[in-house]
């Protein structure tokens, strides 16, 4: 995507080739802000304290991570070290898990003065698919934004409403998005698309990464409270939900950004459809059941007690936003069961969220 006009990805190598760059995500949306990654612990940190996040750029990151250890230490024992160190990070997203896994399966047997060069190369590679996965999603949810637009379009609508939850944008992985490489996709082809944005308490991912990539490239959006949603739903302001997803299971539920659930079962009330954007490695093909088998990170409280924004005189502050004394919970993400979502857009088409509708598209893990 562009900054600018110029074009960024949210991970990169530096021009030394002996780390890599990202994007500081913290600092978003009043600053831009890029961070160099030399080490393993650069690494880890910029997962677990959200610098990068999304669970495709978490992957990517993942992998360049085992990248980086290798440079320092490419032995058996070293990299192992390394796996168990990326993989505590960020329990819930799956990609985590897959990049790190690809990273083993393919520095297992290669003498260790060759480690850190393939390493390298496979963590690039693997930033790169994530690229060519996310274009493809775009290609074909575009399709369903084109047909909504169709039907506003023979009712009069001037454009087609689409709201998402969370960042499923850029910034969540290495370029394009998921949920809003078909809205980017739409926009430029000439599709009048108009997203509604949650601002998605607490971190403001919404309002704060997701209005700012849209703001960027020029695609109209309102930010809402997270709580507007079924309302205008209920006014037939939406035509289309899209959301990314953390993990899905092979049976079709999604884990998402706390309060998609919500969102979902809205959208079913309303017969409005809800569609899940997913890059295939998000599929967690050993779990079932969503809700009992997938892990829920519980993060620090000061996310939901404070919020960070800038006032009056432009300066970045943090203030206190409940009671002194007051405890908090700290829920990161829920499940929406595959019953509520209407379709999966992945690199390979659309389908229902069941086993056989994923089975359709990836044969091979049926």
């Amino acid at each position: 995507m562009k900054i600018n006009g110029t074009p960024t990805r949210t991970i990169w190598p530096a021009a030394d080739g002996q780390a890599v760059e990202i994007i500081d995500q913290t600092r978003l949306p009043h600053e831009f802000v890029t961070v160099r990654l030399e080490t393993l612990a650069d690494a880890a940190h910029a997962i677990k304290a959200m610098l990068v996040r999304g669970a495709p750029l978490i992957g990517a990151t993942a992998a360049y991570g085992m990248a980086l250890a290798a440079k320092a230490n490419p032995s058996d024992l070293a990299l192992t070290v390394s796996y168990n160190v990326l993989h505590s990070t960020r329990p819930t997203a799956i990609n985590l898990k897959w990049a790190l896994d690809e990273m083993i399966k393919t520095l297992g047997g290669i003498p260790e003065s060759q480690r850190f060069a393939l390493a390298w190369k496979r963590a690039a590679e693997i930033a790169d698919e994530d690229v060519a996965i996310n274009s493809a999603i775009g290609d074909n949810g575009a399709k369903l934004i084109a047909d909504a637009w169709d039907k506003a379009k023979a009712r009069g609508a001037t454009h087609v409403n689409v709201l998402t939850h969370c960042n499923a944008g850029w910034l969540a992985t290495v370029d394009w998005g998921t949920a809003l490489a078909p809205v980017y996709k739409a926009h430029d082809a000439g599709i009048p698309v108009h997203v509604w944005v949650d601002e998605t308490r607490p971190r403001n991912q919404g309002a704060s990464l997701t209005a700012r990539e849209l703001n960027w490239h020029g695609v109209p959006h309102t930010v809402i409270a997270d709580n507007t949603g079924g309302h205008l739903m209920q006014h037939g302001m939406v035509d289309l939900v899209i959301v990314g997803t953390d993990r899905t299971t092979r049976l079709g539920d999604v884990c998402n950004k706390i309060g998609t659930y919500l969102k979902a079962l809205a959208a079913k009330d309303n017969n409005v459809p809800f569609y899940v954007a997913l890059p295939s490695p998000t599929i967690d093909w050993t779990v079932a059941d969503g809700v009992k088998e997938i892990p829920i990170e519980e993060r620090d409280v000061t996310e939901q007690t404070h919020m960070t924004g800038k006032n009056a005189d432009g300066a970045i502050v943090t203030v206190q936003v409940t009671p002194d004394g007051s405890p908090a919970g700290n829920w990161g993400f829920d499940v929406t069961p595959a019953r509520l979502v209407t379709g999966l857009i992945t690199e390979r088409g659309v389908c229902p969220a069941s086993p056989e509708g994923l089975a359709t598209l990836f044969p091979e893990y049926a």
